[in-house]
């Protein structure tokens, strides 16, 4: 997929949902989170994750997930 129509990571993690893990963890807690940064990247993501005082399995998801975007 060409990087310009690649999604933003938000919108990426939020579909992530039926992901084993971590990173599937990380996609329900999103889903279900009003303020989450849909249209973020992994940073903004990070921030609202210290924001809401995660834990830090889910830091570790989202450097998992990075991973998998950017591989997307």
């Amino acid at each position: 997929m060409d990087i310009d129509t690649r999604p933003c990571f938000g919108t990426w993690l939020i579909q992530q949902t039926g992901k084993g893990g971590f990173i599937g963890q990380l996609a329900t807690i999103a889903k279900a989170d009003r303020g989450f940064p849909k249209h973020g990247g992994p940073d903004a993501v990070r921030k609202r994750l210290g924001d809401t005082g995660a834990d830090p399995e889910m830091f570790e998801a989202v450097d998992d997930a990075e991973l998998d975007w950017s591989s997307y």
